[in-house]
């Protein structure tokens, strides 16, 4: 969300599950420049992310994206090719005497 502060300083942050992103607009006291900052921040660090990609295996990952995106067409095909129970014929009924 971003908040305005006395200084011309305006900031974004955002909290993603381990990450922590901030973004700082600030414009120079004379007017004539500007700077944009954008800070990371990883939990666990980058460098343990980075190591944690480097031992994933790739295709793995991508079976798994791929089966978790057509699950539900899965589900669905196999619903509809279950044999129907709900065809019987109906029962008859009889004339009071």
């Amino acid at each position: 969300m971003p908040q305005d502060a006395d200084d011309n300083t305006i900031r974004a942050t955002a909290r993603l599950p381990g990450l922590d992103i901030e973004i700082v607009h600030q414009q120079s006291p004379d007017a004539d420049a500007e700077q944009i900052s954008i800070h990371l921040r990883a939990m666990p660090s980058f460098d343990a992310f980075g190591q944690f990609l480097q031992t994933a295996n790739p295709f793995a990952f991508w079976a798994q994206a791929a089966q978790t995106a057509w699950l539900p067409w899965f589900e669905t095909t196999r619903a509809l090719m279950a044999p129907w129970d709900g065809a019987r014929e109906p029962s008859k009924l009889k004339a009071p005497e």
